[in-house]
């Protein structure tokens, strides 16, 4: 099975016969548009990479949380490929404002398991990394269709998902936030887990410990491939870059987990936005 990552936490999966998306994010815009402004997608971007990636199988859409950069190109591409989408109520208002039909609309709030083609997709309930001054809106809910353009402030979190991936053979497990629920991955294994590390490099030595206790550890993957660690305010037609420094060190959230893989007999890849990598 193929993933290819698109930055922050954007996955396609491919098995070779059916497509299956994780979040929707191409359009990334700017810090300044997302202080003072509002935006739409770029369809001529997000179209673009869905015609190099060969995106013309695409059977579902899974969102993990509702913030800007996890799901504003939903819509787009859902229209474009007829996928059904999997959400949170406020991921399914986002899908009505951008037109996409209630017959591709399915609901989840954790704890479902969900068959596409050969794919089982599980939804285990999650928690976003801790707020910011920039991100203070957890638990928050978007109440009606958030049709674009839109302020990037009205796409509400609601509600934070990991997903369990199985297919072909091969379980994946996608963890797109720096926190954890204790004790919810008891007993969860799977071969390769995407982590989340946005706010690694800030977080003092116990936060580290547990959170690597309560994925890496538990979970037992072969592989970890670390997402949400690229500046998603830069597009994906500049070269790849971390966070600003403001707001993460990524050098050294890379550091630190390449370290604990390393102690613990794990490989890590760091994947870069528009590569593939066989599971």
């Amino acid at each position: 099975m193929k993933a290819t990552f698109f930055g922050t936490t954007t996955l396609l999966f491919d098995d070779g016969a059916d497509q299956v998306l994780f979040d929707a994010h191409f359009t990334r815009p700017s810090l300044p548009r997302y202080i003072f402004g509002s935006a739409s997608t770029d369809e001529a971007t997000a179209g673009a990479l869905l015609d190099a990636h060969r995106v013309d199988r695409l059977r579902a859409i899974f969102i993990s949380h509702s913030h800007h950069d996890h799901v504003m190109d939903m819509p787009f591409v859902a229209n474009r490929t007829g996928a059904t989408v999997y959400g949170s109520p406020s991921a399914l208002n986002v899908a009505r404002g951008g037109g996409v039909s209630e017959d591709r609309l399915e609901a989840f709030r954790g704890g479902e398991t969900f068959a596409v083609g050969s794919y089982e997709v599980t939804v285990l309930p999650s928690l976003h990394s801790k707020p910011t001054i920039l991100n203070n809106d957890l638990g928050q809910t978007i109440d009606a269709p958030l049709a674009q353009p839109a302020r990037l402030r009205d796409y509400k979190e609601g509600g934070s998902f990991d997903f369990l991936v199985k297919a072909r053979g091969v379980t994946a497990l996608i963890r797109p936030s720096f926190n954890y629920i204790e004790g919810q991955l008891d007993g969860v294994r799977a071969d390769v887990l995407f982590l989340g590390i946005a706010k690694l490099a800030k977080a003092d030595e116990e936060t580290e410990r547990r959170f690597f206790a309560e994925t890496v550890e538990k979970v037992g993957p072969r592989l970890v491939i670390p997402l949400h660690w690229d500046n998603f305010f830069s597009p994906l037609d500049r070269p790849a870059r971390g966070m600003p420094h403001v707001i993460e060190r990524t050098e050294l959230a890379f550091f630190r987990l390449v370290k604990y893989c390393e102690a613990h007999g794990v490989d890590c890849l760091v994947q870069l936005p528009r590569t593939s990598v066989e599971l």
